[in-house]
């Protein structure tokens, strides 16, 4: 990108910050913002950035890398395990739902698409994002048990589609490999993903415990090692063969469960490991947070300027699916006989909005896929109009929404208990 593009990008990111706070009663959000002037400055001709989609490429790919780690630390089961049932219910239930049922209507409005590229298309959309959904985490008068489900599944249903992502991927790509190919291909991804990220997760928080208990390490310098730990997961991984994003979750994962740990030092209060690779991780979590949101900017630049009113109505009706029956229908059967109402089954399956995770598989796609044929610009199409709507409809349905559904469970439910929330990418915290 050219310096005047950098710049334009810094400038939105200035006054955006100048205002956020004032924002937060408002339904205009982050994402908006930067989706909008993405595609804005392509409509004008001031900023493009498709002529460098390598460039992009590697920015997605670290972008996501960062999110997954940086989400994946945020997990803490003493924390959650009480309000388990239901976000155990989404991943475990509601998202192998989602991604079928989004592969069948995808297989029905584009016949002449391969399984693989329909499969490919739900498993890209299926994640959700925290992100959009912020203003519904923040009000507290939604129970905290709603609440907590949709974190919990925001933060990890981006890397459990990570496996079918690429095994669909590399079937559009390499068609040929035979069966046992296949078998060797996926246990390979797979393994030496979970390994090194495992490797790199435990090893990181085992060394900057023991040196910060011996007094040898710098705070400051902690948290940026500790987002160098994404990078060097993905990095490492992709040496061994393995899926770098599958290694970057694994290692999140690794480094927030890295067990107990009494008091390193007599000023110090008593932490849990959980606690401590929190603590260490709010750099990577504001790192996650930028790259975020230059990635909606790109996003808009790349997928929104110049797409506006050429979608197919095949495409329109796709995208249109994926954020209403494509999620919602799979939620209720997967929460049912959960106890939760049909108000609170509705809540939770409309708030499962679309974004990073799906826009930086979108721009891997357009990169892996860019000479290919029409099937390919129809796959991109989906995923830019989807996301696209789910900026714009969940960011400024969800006050609104938090506040009606907050007012119904005061009248159907007794008072729920408060519960400290992990915090979560994009999650808004309380306000001094």
């Amino acid at each position: 990108m050219e310096p005047t593009e950098i710049a334009i990008i810094g400038v939105t990111l200035l006054a955006f910050a100048a205002v956020s706070r004032r924002l937060d009663s408002s339904p205009l959000t982050m994402p908006m913002v930067f989706v909008a002037t993405g595609a804005a400055m392509s409509a004008l001709n001031i900023v493009e950035v498709g002529a460098e989609i390598e460039a992009v490429g590697l920015l997605a790919e670290i972008t996501l890398a960062v999110i997954l780690f940086s989400d994946a630390t945020r997990l803490s089961l003493p924390r959650i395990r009480r309000f388990i049932a239901i976000p155990g219910r989404l991943l475990g239930i509601g998202l192998p739902l989602t991604i079928l049922a989004g592969a069948l209507v995808n297989h029905l409005l584009f016949d002449d698409w391969p399984w693989a590229q329909a499969l490919l298309l739900a498993a890209v959309l299926a994640p959700t994002d925290a992100a959009l959904g912020s203003a519904v985490l923040s009000n507290e008068s939604v129970p905290t048990r709603d609440r907590l489900a949709l974190n919990v599944e925001s933060g990890l249903n981006d890397g459990l589609v990570v496996p079918v992502v690429a095994i669909c991927t590399s079937l559009l790509l390499e068609s040929s490999r035979s069966t046992a190919s296949w078998i060797g291909f996926v246990a390979q991804q797979i393994g030496f993903g979970a390994f090194a990220g495992a490797l790199v997760g435990f090893g990181g928080i085992g060394i900057l415990r023991r040196a910060r208990s011996a007094g040898w390490s710098d705070a400051r310098y902690e948290q940026i090692a500790t987002f160098a730990l994404p990078v060097v997961a993905f990095c490492g991984s992709a040496a061994l063969g393995g899926n770098s994003f599958i290694a970057a979750f694994s290692a999140g994962l690794a480094f927030g469960s890295g067990g107990l740990r009494r008091r390193i030092r007599s000023d110090e209060p008593d932490m849990a490991g959980p606690e401590e690779a929190e603590h260490l991780a709010e750099f990577t979590e504001d790192a996650a947070e930028l790259l975020g949101a230059v990635t909606f900017f790109v996003f808009g630049n790349l997928f929104v300027g110049d797409a506006l009113g050429e979608f197919s109505p095949a495409v329109i009706i796709a995208a249109l699916a994926s954020l209403t029956i494509v999620r919602m229908v799979p939620v209720a059967m997967a929460l049912s006989g959960s106890g939760l109402d049909t108000a609170a089954k509705g809540f939770i399956g409309w708030f499962g909005p679309r974004a990073l995770a799906s826009i930086v598989f979108g721009i891997l796609l357009l990169e892996e896929l860019e000479e290919r044929s029409e099937t390919a610009d129809q796959l991109v199409g989906v995923i830019s109009l989807t996301v696209t709507l789910s900026v714009f409809l969940h960011g400024a349905t969800a006050a609104y929404g938090a506040r009606r559904y907050g007012a119904h469970s005061a009248h159907v439910e007794p008072m729920h208990e408060p519960v400290a929330m992990p915090r979560m990418r994009g999650g808004r915290q309380p306000q001094p």
